[in-house]
């Protein structure tokens, strides 16, 4: 990870790090706007705590596989803006033609070519990787904080707030990475008349992937996907517990 950073610092410049930033911050708004809404909602309106205030786990993993669908689902095409901007940077090492130039430039490229609808193009791995990871995320941040304010003396502070990010983060990992090698090939593959080349669908690459290069294929990169999670999951959760915190609000 750390030689590949420094190889397209080296070669495109230190900036080009932050290819992609725009479509990544218009789509974390709608995303994460979305999926803690949904989340909250499903716990305290239709799936319930037990009488004694717990959630159990497996109530927690359904509101966190749907909110992060139905989370993914509205923020599909900006995903799959930021992911061919971010491709660019590959283009042009490899001497390849320059296919979008700015996010306005995808949006229009891609409904040239395949309408509205190619916003969506990879949709389906996109909802499900997203399903996954938030299974991972948050369903383990919000069991193991009331698991530790039950079970330990710790109060509902920032020691707890940060242990529960660290086992979210690294949960979502685990559970997300096969989904995002999947969505990441299916999301760049060419395609024809709007349609993929290489994958009928999320699961004709599963099936494709291990079938030429093994089980562990599908969880190549889980090391940088751990990276980018595991700061991303502490910085979201402590400062998400303290804007709660300073609103007034209840805690998560």
């Amino acid at each position: 990870m750390i030689k590949t950073a420094v190889g397209i610092a080296k070669e495109e410049g230190f900036h080009k790090l932050w290819q992609g930033v725009t479509p990544a911050l218009v789509r974390h708004i709608v995303y994460t706007g979305c999926r803690m809404t949904f989340y909250e909602i499903l716990r305290d309106n239709v799936f319930h705590k037990n009488p004694d205030g717990v959630l159990p786990v497996w109530k927690a993993a359904c509101c966190g596989l749907t909110a992060g669908m139905l989370g993914q689902f509205v923020a599909s095409p900006t995903d799959l803006i930021k992911v061919q901007m971010q491709m660019e940077g590959k283009n042009r090492l490899l001497g390849n033609p320059v296919r979008v130039k700015s996010m306005y430039d995808a949006f229009c490229k891609i409904t040239a070519e395949g309408g509205v609808r190619g916003l969506w193009k990879g949709w389906i791995p996109n909802v499900q990787r997203a399903g996954l990871v938030n299974m991972g995320d948050l369903a383990t941040y919000d069991t193991s904080k009331h698991f530790i304010l039950r079970n330990t003396s710790l109060k509902d502070n920032a020691v707890t707030h940060f242990l529960s990010s660290v086992m979210s983060g690294i949960v979502a990992a685990i559970l997300g990475t096969p989904a995002d090698v999947v969505k990441t090939r299916i999301m760049n593959q060419p395609t024809k008349h709007g349609k993929g080349i290489l994958y009928t669908s999320s699961w004709d690459c599963v099936t494709k992937t291990v079938k030429a290069e093994g089980f562990w294929s599908l969880y190549k990169g889980f090391f940088p996907i751990w990276a980018r999670m595991a700061p991303w999951s502490l910085t979201f959760w402590l400062s998400l517990e303290q804007m709660r915190k300073h609103t007034g609000a209840s805690s998560f």
